[in-house]
């Protein structure tokens, strides 16, 4: 092991059973088996493990925050003086909830000390796993944390946008941009990774959760955006459909302009991810085509298939399949200059998933807003090329090559002129 002096032999019960290292902190289960805290917690908690490790005994609820082992964590720290290994700190006692409603309390009581305070609750969640339950499940301060940030999010002063690079430039010379109470608050509820049932006591709150985001995405902070779309992430993930199928124009709104102003790599794909859950609905589809939605997912996708990131472009493509499922979609697409030429090219240029998408949003075009026009510029830009590959070699499964038969079939009569069309395929497609 590093740090650890030659022909020393470390005793097997000092060594976690799941990393094999020295244990730093060591716990113990209610199984009787000792492990250190980082990994265990991880194997329970993040992993989502119910059982020991190493007796596969099941856990129950109450039996998940392990016990300290002071005394074993004694004889390894008297271990590594005698051999002359660096000690192990030793570790701060967890947090308890006691300590998180008085923080909570001060901060309630005026702006001097709110930041303090957020500061100092972010440095606990920070600390552990065992803190982060505890900030979570602490009665008040969830809501708290929200309301500070839906009260910070009500400010519409006119502020210049901010981008990643001046993000980057304002933390390294001490910007106090990246330490508002919103943008702290945002931290905090992202690091604290919602349980499903504080995710629903937040949702099921008077104030609303997704109005509250709607307006953090329209502030000007980048750390605020970027958290931001990372909750509304987890929080869309929660809601039932009912929730879901009238959200508001200034959140779709919001999302878009995640887009639109390709925030970061990681902020575009996680709002990718939440229109495709939001535009699973007509009414949503419409909202994020007035928002520009259709010319930001082009531009997007010509910017070298999305910077290089295949899943980003499977997202845009699946996402512009959606949005031509309504009329107002199909029209922006036809529209753009780069529409159809961009969606020929995701025909086979991405992944079979992104190949399934960008067939059944051409086919909606072909299918309801084909006029000679149209028609004349999908053979132009290699759509009928593309239909013409996916027929003949099947690559993509069964439906593409089927809707593209059909397309195929819809316009023969337009496109058998085609070079793309030989003699046998002119004799398959009749006019």
């Amino acid at each position: 092991m590093e740090g650890l002096p030659a022909q020393v032999e470390v005793p097997s019960y000092f060594l976690c059973p799941i990393s094999m290292e020295i244990m730093r902190d060591p716990v113990t289960l209610s199984s009787g088996i000792t492990y250190d805290r980082e990994s265990i917690e991880r194997w329970v908690f993040t992993d989502g493990h119910g059982e020991c490790p190493m007796t596969k005994q099941q856990l129950g609820a109450a039996d998940r925050e392990p016990t300290p082992n002071h005394t074993l964590r004694r004889l390894i720290q008297g271990w590594c003086a005698v051999h002359a290994v660096e000690r192990f700190p030793t570790p701060r006692a967890p947090i308890d909830a006691a300590r998180v409603e008085t923080i909570v309390d001060a901060a309630r009581r005026g702006q001097d000390l709110l930041v303090a305070s957020l500061k100092e609750l972010a440095d606990i969640v920070a600390e552990s796993d065992c803190n982060r339950r505890c900030v979570e499940s602490t009665p008040g301060a969830v809501a708290f944390l929200v309301s500070v940030v839906k009260k910070h999010a009500a400010d519409e002063t006119p502020k210049p946008l901010e981008s990643q690079e001046d993000h980057m430039f304002g933390t390294l010379v001490g910007s106090p941009k990246a330490s508002s109470p919103e943008d702290v608050a945002l931290s905090i509820l992202y690091s604290l990774r919602l349980s499903e049932g504080s995710w629903k006591r937040v949702l099921e709150r008077g104030d609303n959760f997704l109005d509250t985001m709607a307006s953090v995405l329209r502030r000007p902070s980048y750390l605020s955006r970027t958290h931001g779309i990372q909750l509304l992430k987890a929080a869309v993930s929660e809601m039932p459909p009912s929730q879901l199928t009238s959200a508001s124009a200034e959140l779709v709104e919001g999302v878009v302009s995640v887009v639109t102003d390709k925030l970061s790599g990681k902020a575009v794909k996680i709002a990718l991810q939440v229109l495709c859950r939001l535009c699973l609905w007509g009414r949503n589809r419409v909202k994020a085509v007035e928002a520009g939605a259709v010319g930001a997912l082009v531009e997007l996708l010509l910017d070298e298939c999305c910077g290089g990131s295949k899943r980003a472009s499977e997202l845009a493509i699946v996402v512009m399949d959606h949005l031509c499922g309504c009329a107002e979609g199909r029209l922006e697409l036809v529209a753009h200059p780069a529409g159809l030429a961009v969606m020929a090219r995701a025909v086979t240029r991405v992944s079979a998933a992104g190949t399934e998408s960008a067939v059944r949003a051409l086919h909606a075009v072909a299918r309801h807003s084909a006029t000679p026009a149209v028609l004349q510029e999908m053979l132009a830009v290699g759509v009928v090329g593309r239909l013409l590959f996916l027929v003949q070699t099947g690559a993509a499964g069964d439906r593409p090559r089927e809707r593209a038969r059909e397309m195929l079939k819809m316009h023969a009569r337009v496109w058998r002129g085609s070079p793309c069309f030989t003699p046998e395929l002119n004799a398959s497609y009749p006019s």
